[in-house]
């Protein structure tokens, strides 16, 4: 059966859940070692780590088949830039394409339900996510990302997805490399309570100066690795934000500790939130916000995915 187009998709959904963590759910399992170039990306080529990741994957996927609810994937591939796959070893194979077929025969695998199920190309940043002041200038970034972004399109996801941004110059230039593709597209940030980026943007002029960027502009912008509630402050923000990034940002994957980045990164352990309150303050945007996309990221697994959607199909079946 066809598929439909990502932009359809989303136009029908009411609301989709979002996967929850993966490699970091992979990397608190001392039987695996991530990968330093391209973290859980050639996971798929060895045997039992092949089936850690799918253990995981197929955990999302049968909590969305459960509840009726439509769902989004990401390829394994979040820092499979062709310089990190060459650094890692494996520049004689299609790591970003074989990511993807092994996501969409787990989807497939789902019978009816596959329709429902959405497939991601997943991208960000060079360097460190919660760094700007490493971040690529416009045109840098534009030729630097265009690579994968192409590995990932011809590969036949459902649309790309540029995540953990924290700089405007490097999310323009991944931008305009994800628009060339002449996939749909989404950007998504890392952003502060004060309505900014990480790099001091305020959302209001990031939307505006993406959107203006291209003719191709993004579908839609998104929010990740940050916390429910410096989401929803970041969105009302009265000086930073404004009623048109409250229109373009559809979701949040959200993190279950209300740090700042420069706390998870010096944060000895992992910081949880119970997963019934992460559920209903996740679900929550939803109502508030009209947030269509909610799922998960740091400190997230199954058990706060399954209270989300469980939150998601009450409020569905109510509103």
């Amino acid at each position: 059966m066809k598929r439909i187009p990502f932009s359809e998709f989303l136009k029908r959904s009411r609301c989709i859940l979002g996967e929850g963590a993966v490699i970091e759910r992979l990397r608190r399992n001392a039987a695996f070692e991530i990968d330093p170039h391209i973290v859980n990306s050639a996971f798929i080529y060895d045997e039992a780590k092949r089936a850690a990741l799918e253990a995981i994957c197929r955990q999302y996927l049968d909590i969305g088949f459960q509840h009726g609810l439509p769902l989004l994937l990401s390829t394994p591939t979040w820092r499979a830039s062709r310089e990190r796959i060459a650094a890692a070893g494996f520049e004689g194979l299609d790591v970003n394409g074989d990511n993807f077929r092994f996501l969409d025969a787990l989807r497939n695998s789902y019978g009816e339900y596959a329709q429902k199920v959405a497939i991601c190309g997943l991208l960000s940043c060079r360097g460190d996510a919660y760094k700007p002041a490493g971040a690529l200038a416009f045109a840098e970034a534009r030729e630097f990302h265009i690579w994968q972004a192409t590995m990932l399109a011809e590969a036949g996801v459902d649309f790309l997805l540029a995540a953990t941004l924290p700089a405007l110059s490097e999310a323009t230039g991944l931008a305009l490399a994800l628009a060339a593709t002449g996939k749909p597209y989404i950007i998504s940030f890392v952003v502060r309570p004060e309505g900014a980026m990480l790099d001091g943007t305020p959302l209001k002029d990031a939307v505006a100066s993406i959107d203006a960027a291209s003719a191709a502009s993004p579908l839609a912008y998104m929010v990740n690795c940050t916390h429910a509630s410096i989401f929803r402050s970041a969105l009302m923000h009265e000086v930073n934000s404004s009623p048109l990034v409250r229109e373009r940002v559809v979701g949040l994957l959200a993190n279950t500790a209300a740090l700042s980045p420069e706390e998870l990164d010096n944060s000895a352990g992992l910081v949880e939130e119970e997963p019934e309150a992460f559920g209903r303050n996740v679900a929550g945007l939803h109502g508030e916000f009209g947030m269509k996309i909610l799922g998960g990221c740091c400190g997230t697994d199954d058990r706060h995915i399954r209270c989300l959607a469980e939150r998601l199909t009450q409020a569905l079946a109510t509103g």
